[in-house]
């Protein structure tokens, strides 16, 4: 067959020359308990047509989310990418280029590594990024690690309003380190309880704004706190467009700083990949995980690029490693800085006021149906909004009317007690139609 190369007579040479008399003998050490008793109940094997209709009746089952009004939001947001962003990362000496082994080599991913930290120190408020992280879960989680090593301490207090995701990668990869992870009751605006956990014993306090209600927080206080105490302050952002208009976390006393950089350049692509993005105060720098570039001069006195700092295990030795991630977002990287450097910060503001002024309709026309309250008080382009009746259930209900109303907190965030809380996203691409028709239909149904 064309994928399966060996015949039976390789096969059982194979087994001969590592001693095995089976196949099964492979697996000898998997208990049986855990071992399928028969085939894997899919269709068995069809030809390379026959797959492909199949697997396109099931695409078509998804509904994209510029097929009508959509109002998703909870971390992966939709927005315009222009396609000059698509057209640049398509070509060839990007798309196909991989982890700078040989750094210096590659001037052009230095380059575009260099403009891209130092657009997202611009917009974190920070005077040192890295050249990009996983996603913005991951870069949260290694932050919590970072800030474990700084202070030598071994507890992070994570704030009600932080991502349940985000709160979940992190206890992850802090759980297996040995620290502790103390996530406070989901809170639509916390800044009290976070304040009133921070103790002696505080390595760091994770805060996040807009957070995951929606709710826009000037997070100084909690920073003074936290250096009261000995400990770090670490600010989330998921949704980067709001960097556009709002206090960046440096201004606010925030010693390291992560986002999520999806809104900017990359589509939803169903939930990834995506670009973490990651900041810090300069005396911090030998403790931040992936990597640095940085600019120079060669023997010939021309501008050049260098791969200044890496702390990965691949590059250094293990016991000095500060991270084992493997491999920096490159190409999401690449369609989030050029995005950013079509913009500028003009048109980065104003795309950020724009997505203000939408959620602001969004909120007025929502706010006017009987029974629905409005939580959050203070937003960017989400908000939480709290029903008569358990939220998943009315989604599923208006998905099947054509409208994508949003994502229920309870998906998120089971057993929080927010059943009848829905969290709804208005960006640029919402349209005044896609309100009324939200608003018509969730009317309609709250009536019945």
């Amino acid at each position: 067959m064309r994928y399966l190369p060996l015949t039976e007579t390789d096969r059982v040479g194979m087994l001969a020359t590592i001693g095995a008399a089976t196949i099964d003998d492979l697996f000898v050490d998997v208990p049986a308990s855990a071992r399928l008793s028969e085939p894997v109940d899919l269709p068995a094997h069809s030809g390379e047509l026959e797959v492909s209709r199949a697997l396109g009746a099931l695409a078509a089952q998804n509904r994209a989310a510029g097929a009508g009004p959509f109002f998703c939001g909870a971390g992966a947001y939709r927005h315009h990418v222009p396609a000059s962003v698509d057209h640049l990362i398509q070509r060839s000496e990007f798309l196909t280029s991989y982890t700078p082994y040989q750094p210096e080599i590659a001037q052009g991913t230095l380059q575009v590594l260099f403009e891209f930290q130092t657009q997202v120190a611009a917009l974190l408020g920070l005077p040192v990024a890295n050249a990009s992280m996983y996603d913005g879960s991951t870069a949260c989680a290694e932050a919590v690690m970072m800030a474990a090593r700084v202070t030598r301490r071994r507890k992070a207090v994570l704030s009600g309003g932080v991502h349940p995701h985000y709160a979940s990668a992190t206890h992850t990869l802090a759980h297996s380190a040995g620290v502790e992870t103390r996530r406070l009751a989901a809170a639509v605006d916390g800044e009290a309880a976070v304040i009133a956990a921070i103790d002696a014993e505080t390595a760091c306090v994770v805060v996040q704004t807009p957070n995951v209600f929606g709710t826009v927080t000037d997070v100084s206080a909690i920073a003074e706190a936290a250096h009261a105490a000995g400990a770090l302050l670490i600010v989330v952002a998921t949704e980067a467009v709001s960097l556009g208009v709002l206090k960046s976390p440096g201004e606010m006393g925030a010693d390291i700083a992560v986002a999520e950089g999806q809104s900017i350049g990359n589509g939803l692509n169903f939930g990834g990949p995506y670009v973490g993005l990651m900041a810090c105060r300069e005396a911090l720098i030998r403790q931040m995980p992936g990597r640095l570039c940085g600019e120079t001069v060669d023997a010939a006195g021309e501008r050049g690029f260098v791969l200044t700092l890496s702390t990965r295990e691949q590059h250094i030795r293990r016991d000095k490693a500060t991270s084992n991630i493997c491999t920096n977002s490159g190409l999401c990287a690449l369609a989030f800085s050029i995005h950013m450097s079509l913009l500028g910060g003009t048109g980065l503001a104003s795309l950020a006021r724009l997505n203000h002024a939408k959620a602001r309709s969004l909120r007025a026309a929502l706010a006017a149906i009987e029974g629905v309250e409005i939580l959050t008080p203070r937003l960017f382009n989400e908000f939480a909004v709290r029903l008569p009746a358990a939220a998943a259930p009315l989604v599923e209900t208006l998905a099947a009317k054509g409208v994508i109303a949003g994502v229920p907190v309870s998906r998120l965030d089971p057993g929080a007690g927010f059943d009848d809380v829905l969290l709804v996203c208005a960006t640029e691409t919402t349209t005044d139609e896609d309100i009324a028709a939200f608003a018509r239909a969730l009317n309609e149904e709250i009536a019945r």
